[in-house]
């Protein structure tokens, strides 16, 4: 056979997504100011002077370690009257999937860097969205900051605050509630 599945996976690969998946923990349980290389390797069961082979610096390592994809759905294929059921049921199973937002989100409240690596998700991923389906795509950052502001509010209140209410809905509850208000955001026409 031929390919790269044949190639068996490199010890440093593997010391890498150890790394990662261990920073992604920490940086969510911890926060980016109390987060430490130190930690971060110990979780990871290697010595520090790893961690900063690879990434450099705290800073190098929380990039990577919260680099994201929302690998958001192709909207140009959804109907217009299910872009906010498509929308919120997309994000809830990133949340619930993928340890790497919640990271992101509690170090975005806290931390200047990770407030804008929140920003550059935003403005990559989502607002691409909003203009393809949004009546006036001149409206469209006002409209995805909208539906932002909901979304990162359920993550804060669910997987970061647990508010009881919040927790406990199932996901079908969650985009109940919250698709007609995304809807609206992104087809409405302006108030």
């Amino acid at each position: 056979m031929t390919g790269n599945s044949d190639v068996p996976p490199r010890r440093s690969d593997a010391t890498r997504a150890g790394i990662l998946a261990a920073a992604r923990e920490r940086f969510a349980a911890d926060g980016y100011e109390r987060a430490t290389i130190r930690a971060i390797a110990k979780d990871a069961r290697i010595d520090p002077s790893m961690v900063m082979r690879y990434y450099g610096n705290k800073e190098g390592l929380f990039a990577a370690a919260t680099s994201v994809d929302l690998r958001m759905p192709d909207f140009s294929r959804v109907p217009r009257s299910d872009v906010g059921r498509v929308l919120v049921t997309h994000f809830l199973t990133l949340w619930e999937d993928d340890g790497v937002l919640t990271a992101l989100l509690r170090v975005g409240i806290t931390n200047q860097a990770g407030a804008e690596r929140m920003r550059e998700v935003f403005a990559e991923q989502l607002l691409p969205v909003a203009r393809e389906v949004c009546p006036d795509p001149a409206e469209a950052p006002v409209r995805a900051s909208l539906c932002a502001s909901q979304m990162l509010g359920l993550a804060l209140t669910r997987y970061v605050l647990r508010f009881p209410p919040s927790a406990a809905l199932t996901r079908e509850e969650a985009t109940r509630w919250l698709a007609p208000t995304l809807q609206r955001y992104l087809t409405a026409e302006q108030p």
